[in-house]
């Protein structure tokens, strides 16, 4: 997943050298993309022809196409030039791509630019402050206006803190959690020498960020590997237990008055 795209330091450093999350995600998406969290995006977000989204933390750019043929006006925003460069080679026709800070939106699409809404697709645990970060994207949303965020389910992948394990007896995958409520911040991937980061937080935390920034969170969807997904992936990559999920959706309203 995507990592630390808020820091400028990482972005001159890890994502300016990184073929391995391009190479994985492609101009179509992971799995964990095509499977879930485009599904997830569609369903929370219910796009209208002709509005306007941003997307923040877009990468290469994969959920624009999608929203494109809704009729939606897409404009995706990353920090990394490079994602951006592979954003418009491939979707160009899909929307707009501009490199931007996610902590400073507004000096990147315009002091008066609003949108109808805005996601974060496996992007906003990778940012931080977390306060910011929904601040700033409140702070372009017109009143009314609704937030998507699709992000690795912090209740059970906490980087480097939890993991699958065996029960031989039961003959049961199960998850372990060595670490929850304390907010952590770790080195997620090694890339062109420099590691990329990702940033744990309770749910709490991210509910909190959102109340605090003006926003009423509306739904949560909690997402485990298809049938199918899990048959491509490998039993090693997706054990066989298909009730642990590994994703996070959230829908959030910025308050109309």
């Amino acid at each position: 997943m995507p990592s630390s795209r808020s820091s400028r330091r990482a972005v001159t450093t890890a994502w300016e050298s990184s073929d391995w999350y391009l190479g994985m995600v492609g101009r179509r998406g992971h799995l964990y993309h095509r499977h879930l969290a485009l599904p997830a995006l569609l369903a929370l977000l219910e796009p209208q022809p002709g509005e306007r989204l941003l997307d923040v933390g877009c990468g290469p750019g994969v959920p624009a196409p999608h929203l494109a043929r809704l009729g939606v006006h897409y404009t995706g925003l990353d920090a990394s030039p490079r994602m951006i460069a592979q954003a418009r080679k491939h979707h160009a026709r899909s929307g707009t791509f501009v490199v931007g800070d996610a902590r400073h939106l507004r000096a990147a699409v315009g002091q008066n630019a609003t949108f109808d809404a805005v996601s974060f697709v496996f992007s906003l645990q990778d940012m931080h402050p977390l306060e910011q970060v929904l601040s700033e994207a409140a702070g372009v949303l017109r009143p009314g206006g609704r937030l998507v965020a699709v992000l690795t389910h912090p209740c059970f992948r906490v980087p480097r803190q939890s993991g699958w394990g065996w029960d031989a007896c039961r003959k049961l995958a199960y998850r372990r959690v060595d670490r929850y409520l304390s907010p952590l911040c770790v080195p997620a991937r090694r890339a062109g020498g420099a590691g990329t980061l990702s940033f744990h937080r309770p749910l709490q935390d991210y509910v909190a960020a959102l109340f605090a920034a003006g926003m009423t969170l509306e739904a949560l969807r909690e997402l485990a590997p298809t049938d199918a997904m899990r048959r491509q992936l490998g039993r090693s990559a997706a054990p066989d237990n298909p009730d642990i999920p590994a994703l996070l959706a959230l829908r959030a309203r910025r308050a109309t008055g």
